[in-house]
């Protein structure tokens, strides 16, 4: 038999968490024609690639981006290729551009994703030729898409459709009966185009963007229970996932979320939550979060936490960050649009009397840890500061509070000051243990969102990292093969998709990895323009010794830090429908 490629000699594995072995590969058509304990006959293939003392293993699979902007443009999606993603989750956090017009996608994704408004509303603007989920489909399969692209539909996109920006984000206004069943249908069309489920949104430090509705939360926000029981009721029936975020500051919030996962006298509803972490400002939440998944999966439930594997260490130009949404005066200056109205309030005292209130507030659950002493300068036109922390400026300056040294930072340098902190998943043994648990899911990178704050890219080289290391020093939590199931396979069958497998008659989406260099260069810290935003600096990952080649859909893609010709001019990838493998 003659293959398109032969990939001979690595260390194969299948994504089921099957035992590895050295294998050789054959590839024809797109899919996984042969998997050989012997060598494969070489004699007209036109690429042989040598992964001798590598790692062969399928192409790793990220349940949680905002690239729903960058997709229509650059449809590469180079920064997740090239570190051995091949599948892309669209849709998350209950934003979408399926429904809603340019500009208000441009006020949904501005401000509570980091994208630039403005290029959000021009890229809608420019190719939005879709009304409906199948067309929107179409449209992205016309696409040279480079890796797979799987889709929620967002709940904050059809109400915001449906009921206009403004009604949907009003306390006093509920959906009319015919709105209500309006959005029913378009979930409804949007599940038999093959998307994943829903995404929607109950965290109440996601605002929008714009004039108009300007500091609102996102439209999901407002929607009641009755109102989210008959559209997950839809999601049951169809055996299809919610993707939610809780507001962790209310019980109830947390509860409904959790709860509605159960079957009893009924369908479970296939629960994915926002998020499993070792937060640093409520470390208490690591001990509980295990025991609630398995306490309503034993009940009937079909529920899992999603969890970024690593560190999250976040960057900030000046107060541009979103944290600061979620205490009051921390989001009254992420209000302000106009500098110069922002910084005569971060100047006025009364505010920051209130600042510093927010900031020495001890009690009730919260994201950010609110240490100044615990964030440090990175970048400032003032470089007697760099290095040191906002706590220790303030020191140096006579004792002036920790609140007052940043805001008088900010003040002087606006964006010019760049500082960073890690707010989560800090401790090792609890990023081991979140690794492990059955209840918890390996993603949410949020990959093409806070471009300038955040790069996890890689997130999948680095948990593998942690996996060889732990192994390599005696003191194993995991199996390699068990690692790359909680990567690949196990996602996939969990949404029902066509990937996250390498056997015989599997899709040829796969990643060659040497892990020799799964080393230091994973955390390095890097920039790289976005054209399609104006060639914003934004931050990447760049461990290019690590990814030897990837391939989509039976082709080369990109391998050593170098994209292949085919990548973003032809299709490689393909828009995968769930419940069709």
């Amino acid at each position: 038999m003659s293959y398109d490629t032969i990939i001979k000699g690595g260390r194969w594995f299948d994504g089921a968490g099957s035992t590895s072995a050295v294998r050789h590969l054959g590839i024809s058509d797109g899919r996984v024609a042969a998997v050989s304990a012997v060598p494969l006959d070489e004699n007209g293939c036109a690429e042989v690639v040598d992964a001798a003392g590598k790692w062969v293993l399928p192409g790793m699979i990220d349940i949680h981006t905002h690239y729903d902007i960058e997709v229509l443009q650059t449809p590469s999606l180079g920064e997740s290729v090239r570190h051995g993603i091949t599948t892309v989750f669209l849709g998350s956090c209950s934003l979408s551009t399926v429904h809603v017009g340019a500009t208000d996608a441009g006020d949904l994704f501005g401000r509570v994703e980091a994208i630039p408004r403005r290029h959000v509303i021009g890229t809608v603007g420019e190719t939005k030729t879709w009304s409906s989920a199948g067309e929107y489909v179409a449209a992205l399969e016309a696409l040279p898409l480079g890796p797979n692209v799987a889709a929620f539909l967002g709940h904050s996109d059809v109400r915001a459709a449906e009921m206009g920006l403004e009604r949907a984000t009003r306390k006093d206004v509920r959906p009319t009966a015919a709105e209500l069943a309006a959005m029913e249908a378009k979930l409804t069309e949007a599940l038999d185009a093959g998307f994943v489920g829903m995404s929607a949104q109950q965290l109440l430090f996601d605002k929008l963007d714009g004039e108009t509705c300007r500091s609102r939360t996102l439209p999901s926000t407002y929607a009641k229970a009755r109102e989210r029981r008959r559209l997950n009721a839809i999601l049951r029936r169809r055996r299809r996932v919610l993707q939610a975020g809780p507001d962790i500051t209310s019980p109830r919030s947390v509860g409904a979320m959790t709860l509605s996962s159960l079957g009893i006298f009924r369908k479970p509803l296939k629960t994915s939550l926002l998020s499993a972490a070792d937060i640093k400002a409520s470390p208490f939440l690591i001990h509980i979060l295990g025991p609630i998944a398995r306490l309503l999966n034993r009940f009937g439930g079909d529920f899992r936490w999603q969890h970024l594997p690593v560190p999250f260490e976040v960057y900030a130009d000046g107060i541009d960050l979103v944290i600061f949404e979620e205490f009051g005066s921390g989001a009254a200056a992420l209000h302000l649009s106009d500098q110069v109205e922002r910084n005569a309030l971060m100047q006025d005292e009364t505010y920051r009397r209130r600042f510093r209130k927010d900031y020495d507030a001890k009690f009730g659950l919260r994201v950010w840890h609110r240490d100044f002493f615990d964030a440090e300068i990175v970048g400032c036109p003032d470089d007697t500061v760099i290095g040191k922390t906002f706590g220790q400026v303030g020191v140096d300056r006579g004792g002036l509070h920790a609140v007052d040294a940043f805001l008088d930072l900010v003040v002087e340098h606006g964006t010019k000051l760049r500082w960073r902190t890690t707010i989560s998943n800090h401790r090792p043994e609890y990023l081991e243990k979140l690794g492990s648990d059955p209840g918890v899911q390996l993603g949410f990178s949020d990959a093409g969102a806070h471009l300038r704050n955040m790069a996890f890219y890689n997130f999948g080289l680095r948990f593998l990292r942690r996996v060889h290391r732990a192994e390599a020093a005696g003191r194993p939590f995991m199996s390699l093969e068990r690692a790359v199931h909680r990567l690949t396979g196990e996602l996939a069958d969990w949404y029902g998709l066509d990937a996250g497998h390498l056997r015989t008659g599997d899709r040829a989406d796969l990643v060659v990895v040497d892990p020799a260099h799964l080393d230091e260069s994973l955390d390095a810290y890097a920039e790289s323009p976005v054209a399609q935003f104006d060639n914003m600096p934004r931050m990447v990952n760049r461990n290019d010794d690590a990814v030897s080649a990837v391939f989509i859909g039976g082709r080369y893609v990109f391998g050593n830090g170098t994209a292949a010709p085919v990548l973003g001019t032809r299709r490689t990838g393909k828009f995968l429908r769930s419940g069709q493998r």
